[in-house]
């Protein structure tokens, strides 16, 4: 007994000495599933640690409190409680979905719809939650990648949020800094520029090392306080072209010296690709590679896709969607199935939404025009009044379609998922022809609804392509919504101009009609409470007008005469789009050059 006695202690003490190996080994292996947590009250610290195995139940308990606050009204205290029941429980994926979804939507609208700013606040905190920590956290989680995705797409992209134009305007005006080069002569809307992104050095160590670069590095370096460091340096560089009045007339200086120079050019398409990689979590490739398969098309050749508009949410909401689903390819299990599921359906959806509205519009506004009970009216932001309007890109349909066919063709064992994704499918074709016949694209349209009843054979597409737009019109206008509306009378103004174009005056003038009668009808038809107001008929005829001189499908004579007799014949049209155009310039020149 003596000797079993010793040879255990011997034991035990040998295993002892070797303990601090083995959590060092741990760490190293990286097999330490829950790090030690600090600057917690000492309460909490004390709990976690004399409990050990029952740090489940202090997460539990945390979790009721943070509730109650929330019920309570104590945000900022509530918000506290989440980060520690995230840090005690960070590999549980359902813990940040779910600290996520309640600051994103519960928090968010506990505030009056007249402080949109505050409501921003709590939307961004809970995305930013997800794509800063969660995801990092849990890189495998689908159902994180899809919580994020739900969140750009829905909360941010839909119009169920009071001040839903409030949030897509500081996405895009936040991100739109980074989309472009004026200095390289890149715009957002050329593939050239994500190409250029791709192969611009992404660690600063790389950048600061170009012969090329250094001196304009260093130019800025002397200036002092604020370009002293790396990421305070790339982020100020960025405000400095924006708003150089924050900053000493000397960095100013610095960049008019080196304006035009190979330096200033590869340094501006450094700071954006590094700010787009680590404050945005975007990489350009898979931007450009989502563009690629997903963008909108060029009418003259649907080979070629144009980049995806990265100022509006639902390219977000594409971009972590199909990132998830990329996660899902590498595992293999019941749960991971379901969330790819809906993580496909997001995509199917978010094509849809930007076909629908995927032109995102700003137009800054004199201060006067403001509704005086508006939200931007009471907001004590003193920033420029602006608009945002979203209208439809037909260049997306091409995209959406391939997407959906190889989303359905994946599900031919499962009948009961493989009908709902036919059923909504089925109802897009519909709109879509529709949309493009009603824009007076009667080739694709025609195109279209021959898909539509060669994959659907139903009675009721046994009717010429007129006899369906027609019938098709009267069922959108009794059940009218806000894109709906927003969609069929910006569709009929840009026909009307193709018409104006071509001289048939008389059918213009009936397009210009049914305008004016789906604005009035919507108007008149839909109660108050529950109507999202149109914008005014005028900045519908603009945008419309805006839309048909960009859309790329018609060819470049018919926009130049249609701009020739607007001005010769419509001189007060002319005017208008002169002014608009004023507008915007001067919006530009008051964010500063980029």
């Amino acid at each position: 007994m003596l000797v079993c006695l010793s040879l255990a202690g011997g034991l035990l003490y040998t295993a002892g000495t070797q303990l601090d190996y083995i959590n060092t080994q741990r760490q190293t292996m990286g097999l330490v599933v829950n790090e030690p947590v600090e600057n917690l009250p000492p309460s909490l610290a004390f709990a976690t640690v004399a409990m050990g195995a029952f740090r489940g139940l202090v997460v539990d308990i945390l979790w009721m409190r943070a509730d109650k606050l929330k019920e309570e009204g104590q945000f900022f205290d509530a918000r506290q409680l989440a980060e520690w029941i995230t840090t005690l429980q960070p590999r549980f994926p359902a813990v940040w979905e779910f600290q996520a979804w309640n600051m994103a939507y519960n928090i968010s609208v506990a505030i009056p719809a007249s402080q949109p700013e505050q409501r921003w606040r709590w939307v961004k905190n809970g995305y930013e939650l997800l794509r800063d920590k969660g995801i990092p956290t849990n890189p495998k989680a689908v159902q994180l990648y899809r919580e994020l995705a739900r969140i750009f797409q829905h909360k941010l992209g839909g119009v169920s949020d009071d001040v839903h134009k409030y949030y897509k305007l500081q996405l895009a005006e936040a991100i739109g800094l980074l989309l472009g080069s004026e200095d390289n002569g890149l715009p957002a809307d050329d593939n050239a520029f994500y190409e250029a992104l791709i192969g611009t050095p992404s660690e600063w160590a790389q950048i600061v090392a170009d012969p090329n670069v250094a001196p304009f590095i260093r130019a800025l370096q002397e200036v002092g306080e604020p370009f002293t460091s790396e990421q305070p340096f790339v982020q100020n560089y960025l405000a400095l072209r924006r708003n150089a009045s924050r900053f000493p007339q000397a960095a100013s200086d610095v960049v008019d010296r080196f304006r035009g120079t190979a330096a200033l050019k590869r340094f501006d398409l450094f700071a954006k690709s590094y700010e787009l990689r680590n404050t945005w979590k975007l990489e350009p490739a898979r931007m450009h590679q989502v563009s690629q398969e997903y963008g909108p098309i060029d009418f003259a050749d649907p080979n070629v896709h144009f980049p995806m508009d990265w100022r509006h949410p639902d390219a977000h909401a594409i971009y972590w969607a199909i990132k998830g689903l990329s996660v899902a390819k590498e595992k293999n299990d019941a749960e991971t199935e379901r969330y790819q599921t809906n993580t496909q359906r997001i995509v199917a959806h978010s094509l849809q939404n930007l076909f629908r509205y995927g032109k995102l519009i700003i137009l800054s506004r004199p201060a006067e025009a403001l509704d005086p009970d508006s939200p931007a009216a009471k907001s004590t932001s003193p920033a420029i009044p602006k608009d945002v309007f979203l209208s439809p890109d037909l260049r997306i349909f091409n995209s959406y379609h391939k997407a959906v066919l190889a989303i359905i063709a994946g599900y031919e064992d499962d009948r009961t998922t493989k009908e709902s994704l036919e059923n909504g499918h089925r109802n897009m074709l519909k709109n879509a022809v529709l949309s493009f016949y009603q824009a007076g694209l009667r080739g694709e349209a025609l195109k279209i609804f021959n898909q539509l009843r060669k994959r659907y054979p139903l009675r009721e597409f046994n009717v010429s392509l007129e006899e369906f737009a027609l019938k098709r019109w009267r069922e959108e206008l009794s059940g009218f919504g806000i894109d709906d509306a927003r969609e069929q009378i910006v569709m009929l103004l840009s026909e009307g101009y193709y018409l104006y174009a071509v001289r048939d005056d008389e059918a213009a003038a009936g397009r210009e009609q049914l305008a004016q009668q789906a604005y009035d009808f919507y108007n008149t038809t839909n109660e108050p409470e529950f109507r999202i107001d149109l914008p005014p008929m005028p900045v519908l005829r603009y945008v419309a007008l805006g839309q048909f001189l960009n859309s790329g499908a018609y060819p470049p004579h018919i926009r130049q005469g249609l701009l020739n007799r607007i001005q010769i014949e419509k001189p007060e049209l002319y005017k208008q789009m002169e002014q608009t155009e004023a507008q915007l310039q001067q919006m530009q020149e008051q964010q500063g050059t980029r």
